[in-house]
């Protein structure tokens, strides 16, 4: 009896498995590879946007107009959210200042013509910002049930094989019921980092989006005016509110 126990164990489970059983292994060990490539790529990516969002935004509350503004994106490019919609913003005022409404998209005065542009631009950088979140949520919330069909797939056939031998004692039970739970603990093991990682994402993206809708106020001023930050009372006292908030630190 001590060797039938010894013998038993995670790489027991696996062997004695059928095409079932090993199939639900397989989607647990995809559903662990693909969540955590995709927190590993979101992370890095998150910490990336904030550094040169602060960066950009520190330049751009320090230039002198929109001008310099426009020559720091030339040379750089638009690597973060915020000069993205920057960029967006100033090609769309000049754009229609320059043809006027050539076409229906354009229609409008050149401040409408901003807003929607900019309310375009905060679309996709949303959508950009969401890439990946659905299939967090959907491993966070189908990979316990994929380990615990795989449970009870093996209790299952643990009791069937039991009641073929006709030993019913203790040791002839527990032992294969116990092996099936490991797949209730791999289904675990995959949903948690998946859910912790999606709620994380979620947050720092709400935090991120918040930023963008409160410099996209502020942003659509500047462009609309079109002339150096420091003119005007108004300007002055907008481009303080939105430094205040954007020096705040994001929620964790």
């Amino acid at each position: 009896m001590n060797t039938e126990v010894a013998g038993l164990g995670f790489g027991h489970f696996i062997t004695q498995s059928d095409v079932v059983g090993k199939t639900l292994l397989v989607i647990l060990i995809a559903m662990s590879v693909a969540s955590w490539a995709i927190i590993a790529v979101k992370g890095v990516s998150l910490l990336t946007r904030r550094s040169r969002s602060a960066s950009f935004l520190n330049f751009f509350w320090n230039a002198t107009s929109l001008d310099a503004v426009a020559a720091e994106i030339g040379t750089h490019g638009a690597r973060d959210p915020f000069s993205h919609l920057t960029s967006h913003a100033m090609h769309a005022q000049a754009h229609h200042a320059k043809y006027g409404a050539a076409k229906l998209e354009e229609t409008g005065t050149s401040s409408e013509f901003v807003t929607r542009t900019i309310k375009k631009v905060l679309d996709e950088e949303t959508t950009r910002l969401e890439n990946g979140l659905a299939m967090l949520a959907t491993v966070g919330a189908t990979a316990p049930f994929v380990g615990l069909f795989g449970t009870v797939w093996g209790v299952y056939h643990a009791l069937v094989a039991i009641g073929m031998s006709g030993a019913g004692t203790l040791d002839k039970v527990a032992g294969p019921v116990g092996e099936a739970l490991i797949m209730t603990g791999l289904g675990l093991a995959v949903a948690i980092p998946a859910v912790m990682g999606y709620n994380w994402l979620t947050r720092a993206n709400r935090v991120m989006a918040a930023k963008l809708d409160a410099f996209a106020y502020e942003l659509h001023t500047f462009v609309s005016m079109g002339h150096a930050l420091g003119h005007g009372a108004a300007p002055e006292s907008s481009a303080a509110n939105v430094r205040a908030m954007s020096a705040r630190p994001a929620a964790a």
